[in-house]
């Protein structure tokens, strides 16, 4: 027999929302966000709705049942034609143990690629998926969150009489990182094998997740939400969605990348501080943005219009300027802030895992994680 608890009495004096900095009260559950309550009023459409998919974001707690189980109802966003994902969750206990379970059920929102901005809503049921044999005895778990769904948080489920109460505090190094759809993850196969999960797991750190798709526009109010949540290590992957949307000149990138560091100076004056470039992409290494889809499973720039090109971006002039503005501040004292050159964690080499010539695919991911593991180790000393 099993006893189902609902998710609004346990959030979070007994389960902690790892990665969550608000709720969307739904009536009959609760949706986290990745970004604090203040900054609602600032944000851009599609910061919201990325905002609202839990990558990273995990339910720490700690329990002697052997089953664990969570209840929501999830929504999915597909595009015209193509098949509807299953929405996955992991769960992690303290031996680094990880279990699977998936649903196909809930909302899926259909975009209409012929249409931009026109979608229809397909509504769905509500599911339950329970982790079963676990051990036995008192044991932290983490479970991690889908991220690539909305998910609307209803109750957990542990057995009849079993105790559920907060895990003991979290010792590792804590790990905050910003960056674009690439550090989002939609792609992988599971939300604890998106690349900043699969580094920070074997990095023995955890994860703060603000990878969010499409955005990584060094907002404001990203930095000020990075400068004052806890973290011993801040990483910023930065670039290619500037490159995308064609939305920064040179002009305008240099001041603002350090203006998002001076931000995060203010809370974190000493904290290990590292700055990524973008990962390789075909397309956009020697050639300004946008980047916009072929029609054929990729992504190309678009070409034309030279002589009102002057400043802007490209991938290749973009690690420069990265790498130029911190050793400028570190030349001026900031010893604590380093460069890690996108291309060591996904190069030209690794091309066969971009099915898209932007997003790698799950294999591509979790090497981008395991290349990262140890360069985490080194920014930490």
């Amino acid at each position: 027999m099993t006893t189902e608890l609902d998710i609004r009495d346990l959030i979070p004096d007994v389960v902690e929302a790892v990665g969550a900095f608000d709720f969307d009260d739904r009536g009959s559950g609760i949706s986290p966000r990745r970004l604090p309550s203040w900054t609602r009023p600032q944000l851009p459409q599609f910061s919201d709705i990325m905002a609202r998919m839990p990558s990273g974001v995990r339910l720490r707690f700690a329990t002697d049942s052997r089953r664990v189980g969570i209840a929501f109802l999830a929504t999915t966003v597909t595009a015209e034609l193509l098949p509807r994902r299953p929405v996955v969750f992991n769960l992690e206990t303290g031996d680094g143990t990880l279990s699977t379970a998936s649903s196909v059920l809930g909302n899926n929102i259909r975009l209409d690629l012929a249409n931009p901005g026109r979608y229809e809503v397909e509504r769905g049921d509500a599911d339950t998926l329970v982790f079963e044999g676990l051990d036995e005895g008192t044991k932290t778990c983490e479970l991690w969150l889908p991220h690539n769904a909305y998910v609307e948080l209803r109750g957990m489920v542990v057995d009849g009489g079993a105790t559920l109460e907060p895990a003991p505090a979290d010792t590792r190094p804590r790990w905050i990182h910003h960056g674009s759809s690439i550090s989002h993850c939609m792609e992988a196969d599971e939300p604890a094998l998106i690349w900043p999960a699969v580094a920070a797991r074997a990095a023995g750190m955890s994860l703060i997740s603000l990878g969010f798709g499409g955005q990584s526009q060094l907002d404001q109010f990203v930095a000020r939400t990075m400068r004052d949540a806890p973290a011993d290590i801040v990483t910023v992957k930065v670039g290619i969605n500037i490159v995308n949307m064609d939305s920064m000149r040179e002009r305008v990138f240099g001041p603002a990348l350090h203006g998002f560091l001076d931000t995060l100076r203010e809370g974190k004056p000493d904290t290990p501080i590292a700055a990524i470039s973008p990962i390789y992409c075909p397309s956009a290494e020697t050639r300004p943005g946008p980047t916009v889809p072929d029609g054929n499973g990729k992504f190309i720039t678009v070409d034309g219009f030279e002589e009102y090109r002057v400043g802007c971006l490209t991938l290749t002039r973009i690690r420069e300027l990265i790498a130029e503005a911190v050793e400028t501040r570190r030349s001026a004292g900031d010893a604590a802030l380093h460069y890690v050159d996108g291309l060591e964690l996904f190069g030209a080499e690794d091309a066969d895992d971009l099915p898209d010539d932007l997003h790698p695919n799950p294999a591509g991911y979790v090497r981008m994680g395991e290349r990262f593991a140890p360069i985490l180790r080194r920014l930490m000393g």
